[in-house]
């Protein structure tokens, strides 16, 4: 199987690029120049001339900050490209995949969101990604749309990488305590997409929305006191809330994912991450 991959140097593009030759695929991964995001009709370009089995759309305006000073710019990124790649999927009848965000949520304290659950961001991001979560489910063809949280690899931008570097300088640190997820590995990420990929294109999956996250649910605070203890740095976290870490766009407090919808659909368990964490933590030392 080959597979057309939109993104290729953020966190689960890369991780798609390391995944699909290991399972025996072939994996095409677009740079800005093959495939500019803020260009909708370079995107729909893309798909129509590929020869690839399937669509993957691993790229997003992920600056939720940013997003709130430059919300159009981040919605033709996040809503008019992804329509584009779907429609044009629906065309050339190809499965497409797309990775969104617990950012659809309001994050109200409770229980796990399950797929179906009465979505309504916060901010611009999470209001970008749901229009294109929407535009890709009304193109008509055959998509999964796959919301993930708190994406973490050992080389990106990303809440573990930040932590092990502040812990070079720093003996304590403040961390959020009041928002709640599961972090993700990218590479799980990647691998789950694969397997969602392959059931569309063999015909034993069907198109809808589905969650994936790591387990077990933490805070930030509690993750940052696992990624020191698992370093072996001696660092001190002290627990804050989301008002004194006070950020342009407002964060879910309640990120955590249902993911029994997907484990049913497609067989796919949630990743432990504190496995995926000591591995990052030991090659970083290797």
């Amino acid at each position: 199987m080959k597979v057309l991959v939109f993104g290729e140097t953020g966190q689960v593009a890369r991780a798609l690029a390391l995944a699909g030759p290991a399972r025996g695929m072939t994996v095409q991964t677009l740079d800005r120049a093959q495939a500019d995001l803020s260009d909708p009709t370079a995107c729909a370009a893309a798909v129509m001339t590929t020869d690839a089995d399937a669509v993957i759309n691993a790229a997003a305006w992920t600056a939720v900050d940013a997003a709130e000073a430059q919300e159009d710019a981040a919605h033709v990124i996040n809503a008019d490209s992804p329509r584009a790649m779907a429609r044009a999927c629906t065309a050339r009848g190809l499965p497409f995949v797309h990775i969104s965000t617990d950012y659809v949520f309001d994050g109200t304290p409770g229980s796990a969101w399950t797929p179906d659950a009465p979505t309504g961001p916060l901010g611009a991001y999470g209001r970008t990604k749901l229009a294109g979560e929407r535009a890709v489910l009304d193109s008509g063809g055959l998509a999964v749309v796959l919301r993930t949280a708190w994406v973490f690899d050992g080389t990106g931008k990303n809440f573990v990488t930040t932590m092990l570097r502040l812990s070079q300088t720093h003996d304590t640190l403040r961390v959020v305590a009041d928002q709640i997820g599961g972090p993700t590995p990218a590479d799980a990420i990647a691998d789950a997409c694969l397997t969602i990929a392959q059931a569309l294109v063999d015909g034993t999956g069907q198109g809808g929305v589905h969650h994936f996250s790591g387990a077990p649910d933490v805070s930030w605070a509690d993750f940052a006191r696992a990624i020191f203890v698992t370093a072996g740095r001696n660092v001190t976290v002290t627990d804050i809330t989301s008002a004194d870490y006070p950020t342009p766009a407002a964060r879910p407090s309640n990120s955590r994912l249902d993911c029994t919808s997907l484990k049913a659909a497609f067989d796919i368990d949630r990743p432990g991450w504190q496995d995926a964490l000591t591995l990052i933590i030991k090659e970083a030392q290797a």
